[in-house]
């Protein structure tokens, strides 16, 4: 059994400056159970994504944010922070 791979991932600067930030949860590397629209890849495994949409007010208060998925008996969590994006 392949143990699906998560990744959070912040919005972007231009998203930003027009006043909007959504952060995209996604998983990869899914082999089964698969019962939502998702993209099936050349290896028959499958990719599926989760948005969370914010103003840009509530994204830089600083929060942390997380995505958790459970597969089978494994559960795995991302999580993000304001701070972890700035260069």
């Amino acid at each position: 059994r392949t143990v699906p791979s998560v990744s959070l991932l912040p919005p972007s600067s231009e998203q930003l400056s027009g006043g909007l930030a959504t952060l995209a949860c996604l998983l990869t590397e899914v082999t089964e159970g698969v019962q939502t629209s998702s993209e099936e890849e050349k290896s028959g495994r499958y990719s599926s994504s989760s948005t969370l949409s914010l103003s840009q007010e509530r994204w830089m208060k600083g929060e942390l944010y997380s995505c958790k998925v459970l597969h089978h008996d494994h559960s795995q969590t991302q999580s993000l922070h304001r701070s972890q994006c700035e260069g």
